[in-house]
């Protein structure tokens, strides 16, 4: 088959030169079929209580977040004593973060994602760190990790949440108003 140059001013008449099916667009204002629709799901959890020392996981005081207009897409994801269920399978984005504080210092604090695709053994999937020197008051600091989770089994495959301080009087900070240790949740994708 030989290929034929167009000119400035042709066109290929798409219905009659064409086989198979093509996706439909209506004038760029939605999509129609053919086309993905983008992010399905995204969801925000938060502690709404700070505490002192280690948490492997964090088990209790986890609130969808619910201030400052906040609005989950989709079905959302649950959770039970810090074992978050996705809605759907999909593959999926997974951000944690947590504001760290103490009156002295602090060499590291760490935040961790371990995920399960068993409904038992955890491992270790992402690890952040930070820590804060003392000037003879209050540090802070925070510490943010993330990874991408393939939910293949709703079941099976769960996430959980860590942290760990290396001086057991340094406190997880918490809130019911604002994120200081927040989870976010984005499918990216079919799995």
């Amino acid at each position: 088959m030989a290929l034929t140059r167009l000119g400035p001013n042709q066109s290929i008449n798409l219905a009659s030169n064409v086989t198979g099916a093509l996706p439909v667009a209506n004038g760029g204002t939605a999509l129609t079929s053919g086309f993905s629709n983008g992010i399905t799901e995204a969801d925000m959890y938060r502690v709404t209580t700070s505490f002192t020392g280690d948490a492997e996981p964090i088990a209790s005081n986890w609130e969808r977040v619910d201030t400052n207009n906040f609005s989950k897409i989709g079905t959302g994801w649950s959770e039970s004593s810090g074992i978050f269920s996705a809605p759907s399978t999909g593959i999926y984005h997974i951000k944690f973060g947590s504001t760290f504080y103490i009156n002295g210092d602090n060499l590291w604090n760490n935040v961790r994602i371990a995920t399960t695709t068993d409904n038992s053994s955890y491992d270790i999937s992402a690890d952040g760190f930070d820590g804060s020197k003392s000037a003879g008051d209050t540090t802070y600091c925070n510490a943010v990790t993330e990874c991408i989770f393939d939910v293949e089994n709703v079941s099976t495959h769960k996430v959980r949440f860590h942290t760990r301080v290396y001086n057991n009087s340094s406190t997880t900070s918490a809130s019911s108003t604002d994120n200081e240790c927040y989870v976010t949740f984005v499918r990216l994708g079919d799995t």
